[in-house]
């Protein structure tokens, strides 16, 4: 099956809308219904995936872990304005998840480290185009070229 030129298949929009940017181009939309039945949802992965990283430390935890394993003082210290609290909390539901693993060392002092699944390892291409919209777009502000 392939798509209609200058369509595009956007799996979170309700019904078919006119892009504004590119006029010719209409956006369908993919449902499912509920699980409870009562009215349809719309299926998203997008959606989906967004409850999963998208919260603002949740995303910042995972970029750091891409540079490496770290231990909760090192992730503490390079996340300015985390809370103990709430990064114990964050790092929890992404180990619930399966997004990253805990690894307990059981020495003394005993210690614990961080680091991404294989699973929390495919999200790099999402973390890699977030980075070059950002750099193509300049959503830093940069005056300088």
């Amino acid at each position: 099956m392939s798509t209609p030129k200058n369509t595009a298949t956007i799996p979170c929009q309700e019904g078919t809308l006119q892009s504004t940017a590119f006029p010719d181009t209409k956006l369908d939309h993919l449902e499912h219904e509920s699980t409870t039945g009562t009215t349809p949802t719309i299926a998203c992965p997008i959606e989906h995936t967004m409850d999963i990283i998208g919260g603002k430390w949740t995303f910042l935890i995972l970029r750091e872990l891409f540079y490496g394993t770290k231990r909760f003082g090192e992730l503490e210290r390079s996340l300015h304005g985390i809370s103990p609290r709430t990064l114990s909390l964050r790092l929890k539901e992404l180990e619930q998840r399966h997004i990253i693993q805990r690894t307990v060392f059981s020495e003394i002092p005993p210690h614990v480290e961080y680091s991404l699944t294989e699973m929390g390892l495919t999200l790099r291409p999402i973390f890699d185009a977030m980075k070059d919209w950002g750099t193509t777009w300049n959503v830093m502000g940069d005056t300088h070229e």
